[in-house]
């Protein structure tokens, strides 16, 4: 029998930075903003510090914030995942979740990415330019909006308010 295909983020089960399974159903109702992430990147941080101000602002009204480690740009994220979560939580306070270091390109990339990219591809292309793309997700977990590397978190707050404010 056909597996059953996948047609929104909560239809995946992605390991968090401890290794525990997190199923993303359990985010169901929540507004996501999905980000590869990575610490010693020119865009680290002003990224990680708007991260944590949008992510502050808006939690309690539905937002989640999935941070996703990532070594494919420039190596620019080599630690462990114990190094990582000590970076973002101590020196950004990030409260959201931290997941497992993944691959966003080619063969090994995370199923989770290669739905992302083939659900929002991007203008050269589908692949993942560089740390911190984001991908906007709504309540039912369908890929709203991405958004350049460069493209500032603080700046989609209008988008991230209009699906926080959909039922």
């Amino acid at each position: 029998m056909a597996s059953q295909s996948k047609t929104s983020v909560h239809d995946y089960v992605v390991k968090d930075a401890r290794g525990n399974d997190v199923d993303l159903s359990s985010y169901k109702g929540k507004v996501l903003l999905i980000v590869n992430v990575a610490s010693q990147c020119g865009l680290t941080n002003s990224n990680y510090t708007e991260l944590a101000e949008v992510y502050g602002k808006y939690k309690d009204q539905g937002l989640e914030i999935l941070a996703f480690p990532c070594n494919q740009f420039g190596a620019q994220e080599p630690g462990t995942n114990e190094q990582i979560l000590e970076f973002a939580c101590t020196r950004f306070k990030a409260e959201y979740p931290i997941f497992d270091k993944v691959d966003v390109n080619g063969e090994k990339a995370a199923p989770l990415y290669k739905f992302l990219k083939s659900s929002k591809g991007g203008l050269l292309g589908d692949d993942i330019k560089w740390n911190f793309s984001k991908f906007l997700v709504d309540k039912e977990g369908n890929v709203a909006d991405r958004y350049a590397p460069t493209t500032s978190p603080l700046s989609i707050e209008k988008d991230i308010k209009k699906l926080l404010e959909k039922n």
